[in-house]
């Protein structure tokens, strides 16, 4: 299936521009990182998470003030969230302090939590779910997810460059970076909780689009070949536009995917395919963009190394004398 035809886009004309952008949302989001944080997830800061249905419509405002007149604390540290479908009437409230994890017995801070919404005249409620993680095991499971992802990155580095050239195992590496902080950047901007799922989607993301890039830069290879007299940008450009089409239907499906998974997956999986649109986007547009543009400028926008070696084999040979020359010769000597 061919959606693109013989085109000839200058993608790396646009490269600065593009970087740029990048810079100004990395930045942005950094920024925001700095001053409001991104908050974690229950798994990663401990905490207790329940899940109560109510039999009449209570709003979030309500329950918050419950907490506050009659929960341990005032309830400063509480997280209240309404939660599924609407009709259902259902309100996720998560809290910092972790109660007893001993087999089957309840959360204390989860009767605590329950014990102040009764007192807060809400009429009935049925738990619907209960998480619990302590602080030890946040913390274990942030190294973890640290370590996931600095050992993915150090992966694709080293398999990039025995496979390819160091020069594309960075670029790609450059990309993947890129994508994971374009990612977190919105992740900061629309304040959602760094999660198991969010760090799931994240090495997801870093997968997706290795092997987007490496689509590429393998059509890069092939085109050094044949083109050893055209620069590496021409080069480089070209590989893109022959691989448009593929590239352009396989993101637009696991867009489309991810898509749907934030409309009708449900507020469980809301972040994690809030994540995988925005990283989907990024893997795309760095691999055209950002990937490319690094290899350009390690290398340098000049002929390729088979071209310059042509060039070079051309101006050193030695030249054939004509047949004029030799008539010149044979005059002076008689």
């Amino acid at each position: 299936m061919h959606i693109f035809k013989n085109t000839s886009y200058d993608f790396l004309r646009w490269r600065w521009h593009a970087i740029a952008l990048s810079l100004a949302i990395m930045i942005a989001g950094g920024v925001t990182i700095w001053t409001r944080g991104i908050a974690k997830g229950v798994e990663f800061a401990g905490g207790t998470v329940v899940v109560e249905q109510f039999e009449q419509p209570v709003t979030v405002q309500q329950v918050r003030e419950a907490l506050g007149q009659f929960y341990p604390g005032g309830g400063d540290n509480a997280i209240v969230q309404a939660y599924g479908d609407p009709s259902l009437r259902m309100v996720m409230i998560r809290v910092g302090q972790v109660g007893a994890e001993t087999g089957a017995s309840l959360s204390v801070t989860a009767q605590q939590v329950e014990d102040a919404l009764r007192r807060g005249d809400l009429g009935g409620f049925n738990r619907q779910g209960a998480e619990i993680v302590s602080a030890t095991v946040g913390r274990e499971l942030t190294n973890k997810a640290v370590w996931a992802t600095v050992l993915s990155l150090v992966g694709i580095l080293a398999y990039i460059s025995f496979r390819f050239q160091l020069s594309f195992a960075t670029g790609a590496v450059v990309a993947t970076i890129h994508d994971l902080g374009v990612t977190l950047s919105f992740l900061a901007f629309f304040g959602y909780d760094m999660t198991l799922n969010i760090i799931a989607a994240l090495l997801t993301i870093a997968g997706y689009s290795t092997n987007d890039t490496i689509v590429i830069f393998d059509r890069v290879r092939e085109n050094l070949r044949g083109m050893r007299r055209d620069s590496l940008n021409d080069v480089i450009n070209v590989a893109i536009n022959q691989t448009l089409g593929r590239t352009i239907i396989t993101a637009g499906t696991a867009l489309f995917s991810a898509l749907a998974l934030f409309l009708f997956g449900g507020d469980v999986l809301h972040g994690f395919a809030f994540t995988l649109l925005v990283g989907l986007i990024a893997g795309t547009y760095s691999t055209v963009f950002i990937a490319a543009a690094i290899v350009s400028f390690w290398r340098g926008a000049g002929p390729t190394r088979a071209g310059r070696h042509a060039q070079a084999a051309a101006t050193t040979a030695p030249q054939q004398p004509t047949r004029r020359s030799k008539l010149q010769r044979k005059a002076r000597a008689s």
